[in-house]
This record gives C-alpha cells, structure tokens and sequence, in this order.
C-alpha cells in the first residue's frame, strides 16, 4: 500500500522510507506542508503519517484541510492519517484526534509498532479486519509477509506481494494498471514502463502451477482480477494462454 510520511527531520523521514519500503510499503516522503499539499493533490495514498511540527504548517492545520476537503487530487478526505510526533500531552492528543486523525503515535517509538498501527488502519476497510486476507485458495499474512495458495507457501517479491494484497482487499473487482501504480509503486515509478504487466506476469506464474486454475485475470482494455467463486463464470467464458480474459 501507498503512504506519505510527512516528516521535516531529514534523517527520520529517510529512515522511516528504508524501514517501510523493507516492509513491502511503497513511500513518499514529504519534508514540508508545501511538498505534502503537492503530493496529496497528485497521489492517491492509503495512509499518510503526519508530523506535527512542520517548519511552515501546523501539522493539525494541515489535517483539518485533508478532512475538508480543500485538497483537488485523489487522495480524498477519508485518507487514513496517523499522526507521529513528540508531542505527548493529552491536550495535543486529543486536538489531533479531534481534527481528524485515525491513529496517534508519540516519538520515540518502536518501528515494530508504527508498522503493526499501520497494517491495522489499513485493515479497517476488510470485512472482520483480521490480519490474514483471503480469497479462495489463497491467503496473504499481511502482518509475517507471507502468502500461500491451498497452504503452498508463495515466494514473492515485496511488488508481488503488493500487487496481491491490493488484489485480495478488492476480490472480484477489476483494478486497473494506473490503480496499481498509483497504490504499489512510489513517486519514482515510470508510469510508461512495464513495470506492473511484468510484476502482476510473474504473480500470475506464481499463483497457479502446472495444472492449477488460473487466479489472476487480464481483462483487456480494463486490468486485473483475482478471481473468486462468484467471478469464475460472470461473463468470462475462458482465458488465453497467459491468463487473458475473453468475454463471451
């Protein structure tokens, strides 16, 4: 999934953007309320973590414009925010959480725990928010990193294992190539290369071997799938060699 760290310490936002890019997180970072104002009206993000203390905003003012509205771009007023600061007081809690935040973490803090606050704000939009997403035969453990199909543990890369834990909080739904890398893949991703058709390819190997079914679908002109047993015969009526959907 696609976050902003918005972070004015140089070293902390770099650390933070190495931390959570091992982490299988795609990270952009912004050192200002200016640069952040930029990216929010450019990229769709699933969370942004938000420092208080920017040299030319209020971090709570900047909060309170996100929840407004008043950003024109894709990353709209429900964006998950988790607010990382040093300001501890219940006073600066509460007026955070009052303007908006969905989450509060207090410098210093442990890296384990800003990830698993992550992996819960992102698990809200899951029916039951369990940390393990499933569709069909497979299943993604969002919090150890790992993915299996029918128990077969899936080698993947941290870009395939973001193409399908964003696949599986849609099952069924078509996303498109864009969608994929507005949400996988940084600020720094080329958008005129191949980069997704050639991750979600490898996806697609590695999810069904030998004499498998086919999970992954390409619907030509539209994107992908993960098909589940409600999408197995909604107008697909086959698929091509390398898992292109053709309608009937």
């Amino acid at each position: 999934m696609r976050l902003l760290v918005v972070e004015d310490e140089e070293d902390l936002a770099d650390a933070l953007r190495f931390g959570l890019t091992r982490a299988g997180f795609a990270v952009d970072v912004a050192l200002t309320g200016a640069q952040a104002e930029e990216r929010l009206g450019v990229n769709a993000y699933d969370v942004v973590v938000l420092d208080l203390n920017l040299p030319d905003t209020d971090g709570v003012d900047l909060l309170r414009r996100l929840r407004s509205g008043a950003f024109d771009g894709p990353s709209g007023s429900d964006t998950r925010v988790l607010l990382l600061t040093a300001r501890s007081s219940l006073d600066h809690r509460v007026r955070g959480l009052d303007a908006g935040a969905d989450d509060y973490l207090v410098k210093p803090f442990a890296f384990e725990e800003l990830q698993a606050r992550l992996r819960a704000l992102l698990r809200r939009e899951v029916a039951g928010g369990d940390a393990v997403l499933r569709s069909g035969p497979v299943e993604l453990d969002t919090a150890r990193r790992l993915a299996f199909r029918d128990g077969r543990e899936l080698k993947l890369t941290n870009k395939e294992l973001g193409v399908l834990e964003y696949l599986l909080r849609r099952p069924g739904h078509v996303v498109s190539s864009e969608d994929l890398l507005e949400h996988v893949w940084d600020e720094n991703a080329d958008p005129f290369t191949q980069t997704v058709r050639v991750t979600v390819g490898t996806l697609r190997r590695k999810l069904s071997l030998d004499d498998e079914e086919q999970l992954l679908e390409t619907l030509v002109g539209q994107g992908y799938r993960l098909r589940t047993p409600s999408t197995a015969s909604d107008g697909v009526s086959g698929g091509t060699s390398d898992g292109t959907a053709r309608k009937g």
